[in-house]
């Protein structure tokens, strides 16, 4: 009798191990299981953010991951606040953990060091390549061109006013409000800026800078600055209404940033271009469930659906704009056309032959990896997030305080 019962048992056993082990679905990690939590800079009233919540909130619709497993954390600083932020999501049992903004980074090592069994993925970052850490990750995208392809559109109208004549093309000059002297910042006016110049040969832009990602007063004092000085179309790399409400006001065109702002500025929205979050959000949070390893510098592209625009306003925009951007962005994508093709710009009257790049972010940002190669700016090649940093001729800073 003995024997059958433990005969009975070792049955029983064997079963209750096949049903835990037998077959993909006993094992898999469902991605609506998983908890996935979210750091914001600011909240929805910034631009910037609410592209990302978008994105954040596509992905998990997507993946069907239940409200109760998205955690968003809304107006955490570039401080010790992220690092509080993100250790209270992994101890309340997040998987997979991502941030924004640009200093959240070495406070995302924190806690990514402190909890090894939790990936932490950062936006905007530079250092996953040389932490070398297994849970810690950066990603962006190729938005310079995206960038590039709505300076196409700047252009298109500058010489849509030119013709009108509202100003000669002497005069096309553009404004730009910029939050920082940072790479990121440089290379999207940069790449704006040679857009337009494509459609626009005599085009120049002025920039100034905020010192803020999101301060609304002083992006609108920037705007109407740069209005007040002669600038004839306004595009920004800062996160409020700021600019675009003072085109609007002024009745200047207005190429936005991380989305459309046509229902508030319907008189001046041109385009915007963005990056789309939610791929990269996809493919985190599926490797994550699929026991997969995360790139360390993932860099989105128009193929990944990463780089987008948004729809154009007809009712300001140039006639043949559509047409332009899609000429453009077909270039971009077949590697006829680079966006920082060395013989459409010059630096100091020089033509650019060779750049050594700090790539690496150092502690004393020396200057590590050359990046002039096949007659371009290999702009995110050896990281994701941006590294051109050069000030070109017809772009004039008004001020580098920041």
């Amino acid at each position: 009798m003995k024997r059958i019962i433990a005969l009975a048992l070792v049955l029983l056993l064997c079963v209750g191990l096949f049903a835990g082990c037998g077959g993909s679905e006993g094992k898999d990690n469902e991605a609506a299981d998983i908890k996935v939590g979210f750091i914001f800079l600011h909240d929805e009233n910034s631009t910037y953010d609410l592209n990302f919540m978008n994105g954040a909130k596509a992905a998990c619709d997507g993946l069907d991951i239940p409200e109760e497993n998205r955690f968003f954390r809304t107006n955490v600083p570039e401080g010790q606040e992220c690092y509080d932020a993100a250790c209270e999501l992994a101890d309340a049992g997040c998987s997979i953990i991502f941030a924004d903004s640009f200093g959240h980074e070495d406070f995302m090592i924190q806690a990514a060091k402190e909890f090894p069994d939790v990936q932490f993925c950062h936006s905007t970052g530079t250092k996953a390549h040389t932490e070398n850490l297994d849970n810690y990750h950066n990603a962006f995208a190729a938005i310079y061109q995206g960038r590039y392809l709505a300076g196409v559109a700047a252009g298109m109208k500058l010489n849509e006013m030119i013709d009108a004549g509202e100003f000669t093309a002497d005069e096309a000059k553009m404004g730009y409000v910029g939050a920082y002297t940072y790479a990121e910042v440089i290379s999207g006016l940069t790449s704006f800026y040679l857009g337009a110049k494509s459609a626009c040969p005599s085009v120049t832009m002025d920039v100034t800078f905020t010192g803020s990602w999101y301060d609304e007063t002083a992006e609108k004092e920037a705007a109407n600055k740069l209005i007040e000085g002669g600038c004839k179309l306004i595009s920004q790399h800062a996160d409020s209404m700021g600019a675009p409400t003072a085109c609007e006001l002024a009745g200047v065109p207005n190429v936005s940033y991380n989305g459309s702002t046509q229902t508030a500025c319907p008189n001046t929205f041109i385009v915007s271009s963005r990056i789309d979050w939610a791929p990269y959000y996809i493919y985190a949070i599926n490797a994550v469930k699929n026991g997969e390893k995360i790139d360390a510098d993932w860099t989105g592209t128009m193929a990944t659906k990463s780089v987008v625009l948004t729809d154009i306003n007809e009712q300001v925009a140039a006639e043949g704009t559509a047409e332009a951007i899609e000429t453009a962005k077909e270039e971009l994508i077949a590697g006829t056309r680079h966006v920082f093709d060395t013989s459409t710009f010059t630096v100091g009257g020089e033509a650019l032959t060779s750049y050594m790049a700090d790539v690496d972010t150092d502690a004393n940002y020396e200057k590590d990896t050359e990046v002039i190669g096949d007659g371009h700016f290999q702009e995110s090649k050896f990281r994701s997030a941006p590294y051109f940093d050069l000030q070109i001729d017809g772009i004039n800073f008004l001020d580098t305080a920041f």
